[in-house]
């Protein structure tokens, strides 16, 4: 049986239940323990041997692409769900652009710009629309505003002279895999 949070006066928006909360909690704990094994594997694997950064770097964007469609699905559907919806879509084409562009990682890390900065704008959106019905989306927010930040200056880097790796794009996922953390400590304290 859901528990329904209390519904605070002045608040416009429905309060999640503690079903929906409990779930929105676990899925941010599994997306900090894939991104901080992500930056793990750039960080030692993917540094030395390049066919598994190269994987690394396809698999990110294909990882956010899947998680996206996970909790939408899981929140009412992609239709209810329209800036994950298009997160989903926006991380597929980035998959298969930095796919396709593996052979030239300035390529590489100007897809990356474009999509940091693309899912970081709709991360945003997400965050603020769910302020009101689970609470702890500050960091969420936080976040989509420092992906997109971290998007123009991966674009800009694209274009220096230092050869970029996947080592390049590991602290972005370091800050995602935080931001995920703080979400979850967030959601689990709170309900205490």
């Amino acid at each position: 049986m859901s528990e329904v949070i209390e519904h605070r006066p002045g608040d416009s928006a429905p309060r999640a239940n503690a079903r929906d909360v409990a779930g929105l909690r676990s899925y941010y704990w599994v997306r900090a323990i894939v991104s901080a094994g992500w930056v793990a594997a750039a960080f030692t694997i993917g540094r030395s041997a390049p066919a598994f950064g190269a994987g690394l770097l396809v698999a990110y964007p294909a990882w956010d692409a899947i998680a996206n469609l996970v909790d939408a699905t899981r929140n009412g559907g992609l239709s209810r769900n329209r800036t994950q919806a298009l997160n989903m879509v926006v991380s597929l084409l980035a998959t298969l652009a930095v796919a396709a562009a593996l052979g030239d990682m300035h390529r590489v890390l100007a897809v990356f710009g474009i999509w940091a900065f693309l899912a970081g704008l709709l991360q945003l959106a997400t965050g603020v629309r769910r302020w009101k019905a689970y609470g702890a989306q500050w960091a969420m927010a936080l976040s989509g505003a420092q992906s997109a930040l971290a998007g123009t200056f991966f674009l800009q880097r694209s274009y220096g002279p230092a050869m970029p790796s996947v080592v390049d794009i590991a602290p972005y996922a370091a800050f995602g895999a935080f931001y995920f953390l703080v979400s979850a400590l967030w959601l689990s304290f709170r309900r205490r």
